[in-house]
């Protein structure tokens, strides 16, 4: 990249916002590229169910908090990484504090529940703040129709559709979001109801294969690298 490009990184602050098998990804490819300033947003802990897919997920992090297991990670990568750690579910008045914490360079949106997820966004956007955000990722396959796209331009994506209607709701229609997506129908075979009380907030779950998020996660990172 030269010299000026990577300072250039090592001046940026970027946020992440979401550290399961896509943000946990995208964080690493970050740190290792050589980001200068990030902070990570996550209050999950690691579960059995995170193993086939999720970075941090080993049968000795099991119970961990996830964002305190790619700390220790991302500071053995680079012991100049300026970290900054909050283990904190966002809701709506925690988004407006998260977002005028610092002045971010960049924005990584990973949440996979519908009601942060879009007032993550909507803050972002009132500040004027560059977001990139993850759609689904899960029961797909196929890493060749992963793709960019404005929000408003996606389809086949089950998440595309309810960010779209409730920020719509919300009276945030057709502004400009880059996202990543995928444009293969997913498997109605891998989706199931979360059952009584809404897994996280979930009205389904998703199986999912290991390599898919990864390369959602890799993608966000290129994004925000190129564009740094």
């Amino acid at each position: 990249m030269g010299e000026e490009k990577m300072r250039r990184l090592e001046q940026a602050h970027v946020l992440v916002v979401g550290l399961g098998g896509v943000g946990a990804y995208a964080a690493e490819m970050l740190c290792r590229a050589g980001i200068g300033h990030m902070t990570m947003v996550d209050a999950d802990t690691v579960q059995p169910t995170n193993l086939n897919r999720q970075l941090p997920a080993l049968r000795s992090t099991i119970g961990r908090l996830k964002a305190e297991v790619l700390a220790e990670r991302f500071r053995d990568i680079n012991p100049q990484l300026e970290l900054d750690v909050l283990p904190l579910f966002i809701k709506d008045g925690e988004v407006d504090r998260l977002l005028d914490a610092a002045p971010y360079d960049f924005v990584i949106d990973a949440i996979d529940t519908l009601a942060p997820k879009c007032h993550l966004i909507a803050g972002a956007w009132q500040r004027k703040l560059k977001i990139v955000s993850s759609m689904g990722a899960g029961a797909k396959t196929d890493i060749t129709q992963v793709r960019f796209a404005d929000l408003w331009d996606t389809y086949h994506c089950g998440l595309s559709k309810a960010v779209r209607k409730r920020l719509q709701k919300m009276g945030l229609s057709k502004r400009k979001l880059p996202v990543v997506f995928s444009t293969e129908q997913a498997s109605p075979a891998a989706v199931a109801s979360a059952g009584d009380g809404e897994e996280g907030g979930k009205k389904t779950v998703c199986g999912t294969v290991s390599y898919l998020p990864a390369v959602f996660g890799c993608y966000l990172a290129e994004y925000v690298i190129t564009r740094l």
